[in-house]
């Protein structure tokens, strides 16, 4: 690239395709129109230009196809992804991340525009993704008429694992289907409202430029109804088990069990996770069909930050050669501090309660169980909140906790709600706290009986806070307690058997 070509041009400030977005200029920008790029924005356009060319090189690009890759791409239906066309703009960084511990990198060292400058790229296959969304969702608001509704949606939880999965394998469904007898979507396991407790997947979805509002979530299809009339299949991600029991002998398919999971007998497709990963499997069968789809920015980052949080950074004992491999493949997700650097950010998201209400922070990581109370013929519900701060941080977020802890349950329709914090003190000590919420008086009571049964398992240690109600209790973990041994004491209250 010459250095004619680098310059910034005042008249139409474009940069050899970049175009600025900013309104607002800071000294160093202002210095940037009327002098060269400097070195950090310089080297990342090389490099993507460097990227590119090797990407066509290996079968990744758009310039040059072997006449057998030719023909692999006429034989793709007309709205799969045939070439990797980007644009890249140069916007002002919307977020600061002093704040967050990034490892240090070669990025770290420059300065003047670097911290407060990014290249977004777009390219064709997002755009894609984003029309098969929208199009799957519209199908939908019609009633799919003449079609089976095949549900891709995982077995439990909204982590980022699952949802990167949920979209991307039913993306890959959806493309190399050869039949038109089903409409394929993706269902999101959350109320639409409940997303913004969610920081880092709302983050994520945002960074990838993934359109939400062409996403489907829980609150917005009945599948029971589909269910009614026989045209309800289920492709069940993660899990072997669907959380809806009535509607288990819609699936058709498990992607991504476990071995020695025990699968529904009526289920014919079981294909068997042998990756810690479910996106590192997805991503094997992008490389397979089509890999420049995987040469997409932001549809690698939203596969790579999927197996980096399950694989903790590559960290955990049963992360494979296979997850590795594949981290590698999707490096160019990852930006420009490399994989520490992007699961650093990853962690801070899913850490990060500045911006949310008490609600979003009960519901960040919320489960319920049903089931019923002895002499009480009414059901009983009854939830757990697990959080990341203590309690007494979640009392000091609102003036009148007990009232936002009420509208929490009387939302969910919960007789009883059990927050269960987990953090570490200033002297870097794990402390375990619950604070256990009920309609009434007489069902604590009954609840307390039934820990301190248990007091083996869960030793509570009173704590005293003012403004709780005479229904609401907190108490210390007086061990160090997995937050699944009350998971399990709750499935036994309500009457749940063992798995």
């Amino acid at each position: 690239m010459s250095e004619e070509a680098m310059e910034w041009s005042p008249e139409n400030s474009v940069v050899s395709g970049f175009k600025e977005e900013s309104s607002e200029h800071s000294p160093s920008e202002k210095w940037l129109k009327t002098s060269k790029i400097t070195p950090f924005i310089q080297l990342d356009i090389q490099s993507e230009l460097i990227e590119q060319n090797n990407s066509d090189h290996l079968g990744y690009g758009h310039s040059h196809h072997t006449p057998e890759a030719g023909e692999k791409h006429q034989a793709l239906k007309s709205h799969a992804v045939t070439n990797t066309e980007k644009t890249y703009t140069v916007t002002r960084r919307k977020e600061k991340l002093s704040s967050i511990l990034l490892p240090l990198s070669a990025a770290s060292y420059y300065s003047g525009v670097s911290p407060q400058m990014e290249i977004v790229e777009s390219c064709q296959t997002i755009e894609k993704l984003n029309e098969y969304l929208k199009a799957r969702k519209d199908d939908v608001n019609a009633g799919v008429p003449g079609k089976f509704l095949r549900a891709v949606m995982g077995s439990d939880g909204v982590d980022v694992g699952t949802v990167a999965s949920i979209i991307t394998y039913s993306f890959y469904l959806d493309v190399t289907s050869e039949s038109d007898q089903y409409c394929t979507v993706p269902i999101i396991n959350i109320n639409r409202t409940n997303l913004g407790s969610h920081v880092e997947l709302k983050w994520l979805l945002d960074s990838c430029h993934i359109d939400q509002s062409s996403l489907i979530f829980a609150d917005e299809i009945d599948l029971c109804y589909y269910d009614l009339f026989g045209s309800l299949k289920i492709v069940l991600l993660k899990g072997s088990k669907i959380k809806q029991e009535k509607l288990k002998h819609a699936v058709v398919e498990n992607f991504h069990s476990r071995k020695g999971e025990t699968i529904y007998p009526w289920v014919k497709t079981v294909i068997t996770g042998e990756e810690c990963s479910s996106c590192t499997a997805i991503a094997d069968k992008f490389v397979n069909y089509s890999p420049e789809i995987l040469a997409s920015k932001s549809f690698s980052k939203l596969l790579l930050a999927g197996i980096l949080l399950d694989t903790a950074n590559l960290r955990d004992p049963a992360c494979t050669s296979k997850d590795k491999y594949t981290a590698s493949l999707l490096i160019n997700g990852a930006g420009r501090y490399g994989c520490n650097g992007f699961y650093q950010l990853l962690k801070y998201k899913m850490h990060d309660l500045s911006s949310l209400q008490v609600a979003d922070i009960l519901w960040k990581d919320f489960k319920k169980w049903t089931g019923q109370e002895s002499g009480d013929s009414r059901s009983l519900q009854i939830g757990m909140s697990c959080i990341g701060i203590s309690i007494g941080q979640l009392l000091s977020r609102a003036e009148n906790l007990a009232q936002e802890i009420t509208r929490f349950q009387l939302y969910e329709k919960l007789r009883a709600l059990i927050v269960v914090s987990g953090y570490f003190t200033d002297e870097k000590n794990f402390k375990r706290e619950v604070l256990i919420c009920t309609e009434s008086t007489k069902l604590l009571e009954s609840l307390l009986f039934f820990f301190d049964f248990n007091a083996s398992r869960l030793p509570l240690k009173a704590m005293h806070f003012p403004g709780l109600k005479n229904e609401m209790k907190a108490y210390e973990i007086d061990k160090v307690t997995s937050r699944k041994i009350v998971e399990h004491l709750i499935q036994e209250f309500v009457g749940i058997p063992k798995p």
